[in-house]
């Protein structure tokens, strides 16, 4: 439904670009608001559009938890997302993707969303590993905007900015700096490699939705 149209519209690397004909998408606060431009929210549907889902297979009921309830009125996608100053629509990954830090359940999209507030970040992930300590550490992989010194500096700016916007609790245990982050053709981070990564495993998971796999093999070098 966010899509590029080939030859009509520019594109930026991992961009959805621009909604679709009949395609009202928004980004809005917890309370449904629209967010500013730059910031992160949750990707919603304002109106009907063609060919839209109408129920659940045998489940209607779970349609309307699912996708109606917490906006009323409004379709709400289930995914984070972001709309640059150009009207471009950036995809965060699902917002149901929780992480369980010592207890307290973090969202990655509210960590993600923090560090793209940021003045010098241009796009990141966030991921959970194994840690025996809190069953879970936060580790975020950051993408600077071009031209930026990646270095402790900022990486001590970053952590230090989360914890600003969020809390002590969601401080990244680990910042991981990348030219790019994989994502598959449709432009959606791949989180699944990412906690592959992060967790040190010697081989990750399905990667035929990749779009880039040198972007996989630059941060297993990195790794090493």
């Amino acid at each position: 439904m966010i899509t590029p149209l080939p030859g009509a519209i520019p594109t930026k690397p991992g961009s959805g670009t621009l909604p679709f004909f009949g395609v009202d998408a928004e980004v809005v606060d917890k309370d449904g608001r629209p967010v500013p431009t730059g910031a992160g929210g949750y990707l919603v549907i304002k109106k009907p559009w063609p060919s839209m889902l109408r129920t659940v297979y045998k489940d209607p009921d779970r349609y309307v938890e699912q996708y109606w309830k917490k906006f009323p009125g409004i379709y709400f996608t289930g995914d984070g997302a972001r709309r640059d100053a150009d009207g471009y629509f950036w995809i965060m990954g699902r917002v149901d993707d929780v992480i369980n830090v010592a207890g307290h359940r973090l969202g990655t999209m509210e960590v993600e969303s923090a560090l793209v507030s940021h003045a010098k970040v241009a796009e990141a992930a966030v991921v959970g590993r194994p840690d025996e300590l809190k069953g879970q550490a936060l580790v975020a992989f950051v993408t600077p905007k071009g031209g930026l010194k990646a270095d402790d500096v900022l990486r001590g700016e970053l952590k230090d900015h989360v914890v600003r916007e969020i809390g002590s609790i969601a401080r990244p245990e680990e910042i991981r700096f990348t030219d790019a982050l994989p994502k598959t053709r449709s432009g959606k981070i791949m989180r699944r490699l990412l906690r592959d990564v992060a967790a040190g495993k010697e081989t990750v998971g399905d990667t035929t939705t990749l779009e880039d796999f040198s972007v996989l093999a630059k941060l297993r070098e990195e790794e090493e």
